[in-house]
């Protein structure tokens, strides 16, 4: 009976660790909808839509099923060999033979470094290609999601999805399943040598297997559970980080840097508080495996160290040197497999997380697409037509009540009304940002659904009262990255006036253009984007705002631009200063999304309705103001 006090003793130690996980697992809640981790979509699912990407890489990956078969090989093999040149020296001693096998030893190493080199290259390659697809596919679906859409997605949370998330997709590729995959096969690979070579030490290791499956079990709980907090402070951090750097001189100009650091040092703290939390869960796990592995070990020192020494047997049968050395090392490379199971499956889990978010987008159905029988349009006139249009962004609230009227070709056509009027939201009705939900559209006579979007948007360009300044030069805020001569480019500034300040520029059309545009001031980057848009020779330009937020002296360029560029195609404009629109074919008022009245400048005028006071509202401001 003394003969087995040590191994009572061990399994004690075990069975007391393992009571206090089982009262830690029960009386610890994990809530998922606490951190925002409650999944719509199963596993099995999700795995099966991202195979669909990996399919076209199917050579690849059965090339490196191959040389990871190749690689397990040595750590199946290489602990007989050892065992072999154990016994090699303890009997009869021959040089030459243990040269030969330590030849072979290092055969069978160096071909499986090569393999697991030559793995990991192929593997890297294959999963790369694979997430740029994904990237480039996400990427091009947010291209085709309507204005609408993407107003109700966080341009952070898309940002993310494109590169957090798609990047722990990555990891799932190039490690986690072929990690998972090598690891079974070795820990299969590892038993049937062992049973082989002894079957009952094998039976003795196996014991030890419900023990690792019971921590793995409750560390899968704990790991996701600290996993979550993690990923939830560091979310809070980035919006905290997003909003307050871009709203940094509003902290500076109302002296609220202190509250700010304390809100920042409180989201600090937080995070600093669930990785501590992380690093405990894996302070533990990784110590009780590696306890586990260590008691097998004695377990297996002690048994077969008696075998060795005085003839004991174990299960009847006398344990040798060789047998000794060989499970001393398959036990490593047993347990070494199992204890990364459980993390390479947390971390597959984050991939499937992320996954269902990137699907999550790809899923949205864009509210304006093309129709099955959508044409292409070559060129266009410039007519365009409303007929009864009637359009709500929220359902039941109209925006436009029964719209109608006629755009000729060529002719200069203004909006004006109070905000909220639906001036706007006419453009964007025109370009097919939105869709109207009833009466048609037409452009020379086509229902603009009819024509692909791509053809359509490309003989519309437009201005928008908040000018976008893409980081880069003038030059490619210009052209956009088309094939432009600086001859063209300067002509299209000459024809709006731009060239003059782009003159003075040190470096030219190569000017930089920082992020936001903030060394340029609002009237220049009026003047690029109207440049912008007459080198793309649009045969339908349109101005939303174009001369709002801009001095007098800018805007008196941008007069005498418009002045040209009325003669250059149809134009749509819609404005708050009337005197940009005087020379105006038409002006259409409108009112509660309805025409009020329409036609010229003068006819307005002799109507005396809402133009008239409009008119005069602005006579009368502008009157004061040169007064004083």
């Amino acid at each position: 009976m003394k003969d087995i006090y040590p191994l009572l003793i061990a399994g004690a130690i075990i069975g007391v660790f393992s009571i206090i996980f089982a009262l830690a697992y029960i009386f610890v809640k994990d809530k998922k909808e606490a951190f925002g981790f409650t999944r719509n979509m199963k596993d099995k699912d999700l795995i099966r839509r991202l195979m669909k990407y990996a399919r076209p890489y199917a050579g690849n990956f059965i090339i490196i099923f191959v040389l990871m078969l190749v690689s397990i090989a040595y750590d199946v093999i290489s602990p007989l060999m050892v065992g072999g040149i154990e016994d090699l020296i303890k009997d009869d001693f021959e040089l030459s033979r243990l040269m030969t096998m330590v030849a072979v030893y290092a055969g069978i190493l160096v071909i499986s470094l090569v393999s697991t080199y030559a793995q990991s290259i192929i593997l890297q390659k294959t999963g790369q290609k694979i997430v740029s697809g994904i990237r480039e596919e996400l990427y091009s679906h947010i291209e085709s999601l309507s204005h609408g859409q993407l107003n109700r997605i966080p341009v952070g949370t898309l940002v993310t999805r494109v590169t957090n998330d798609a990047n722990a997709i990555s990891m799932m590729f190039t490690r986690v399943i072929v990690n998972l995959t090598k690891s079974v096969f070795v820990v299969i690979g590892v038993l049937a040598a062992m049973f082989l070579l002894n079957y009952e030490l094998t039976l003795m290791v196996l014991c030890f297997v419900p023990f690792i499956a019971y921590f793995t079990v409750i560390f899968r709980k704990f790991s996701r559970r600290a996993y979550r907090r993690v990923k939830d402070c560091t979310t809070g951090i980035n919006i905290f980080l997003s909003e307050n750097l871009s709203g940094m001189k509003i902290t500076q100009i109302f002296n609220r840097a202190d509250r700010k650091m304390e809100e920042f040092s409180d989201r600090n703290a937080k995070l600093k508080k669930a990785r501590m939390e992380e690093i405990f869960v894996f302070g533990v796990f990784r110590p009780m495996v590696y306890m586990l592995y260590i008691t097998s070990i004695l377990f297996l020192f002690y048994l077969g160290g008696r075998g060795y020494l005085e003839g004991f047997s174990f299960m009847g049968k006398t344990v040798t040197g060789m047998v000794i050395v060989a499970f001393y090392m398959y036990i490593n490379k047993f347990f070494d497999p199992i204890q990364t199971l459980a993390e390479q499956f947390n971390t597959l889990q984050s991939a499937l997380a992320s996954a269902e978010k990137i699907f999550t987008i790809l899923d949205i159905e864009p509210d304006v697409k093309d129709a099955p029988d959508a044409i292409e349009l070559d060129t266009i006139k410039g007519d365009i037509e409303f007929e009864d249009v009637w359009f709500s962004y929220v359902p039941d609230e109209w925006v436009l009540k029964g719209v109608s009227f006629k755009v000729r070709a060529n002719d200069t056509v203004a909006f004006v009304g109070a905000t909220g009027s639906g001036k706007t939201t006419i453009l964007s009705l025109i370009c097919r940002n939105y869709d109207a939900q009833k009466g048609r559209i037409l452009i020379d006579g086509i229902d603009i659904k009819k024509i692909k979007i791509s053809s359509l948007r490309k003989h519309f360009g437009q201005m928008l009262q908040d000018v976008y300044l893409f980081a880069g030069t003038i030059r490619s805020n210009i052209t956009l990255r088309d094939d432009k001569t600086d001859e063209e480019i300067m002509e299209a500034c000459r024809f709006v006036n731009a060239d003059k300040f782009i003159e003075k520029l040190s470096a030219g059309l190569d000017e930089e253009v920082r992020e936001r545009s903030n060394n340029f001031s609002a009237g220049q980057r009026q003047l690029l984007s109207f440049a912008r848009m007459i080198i793309h020779k649009p045969e339908v330009m349109i101005l939303d705002e174009a001369t709002a937020n801009i001095d007098t002296e800018t805007e008196a360029l941008i007069q005498n631009s418009l002045e040209k560029m009325m003669n250059a195609g149809t134009m749509l404009i819609v404005a708050h200063r009337l005197s940009t629109i005087q020379h105006a074919d038409n002006i259409i008022v409108l009112s509660h999304g309805e025409i009020a009245e329409q036609g010229n400048h003068f006819e307005l005028l002799e109507k005396k309705g809402k133009y008239y006071g409009l008119y005069m509202l602005q006579y009368e401001k502008q009157r004061l103001t040169s007064a004083v």
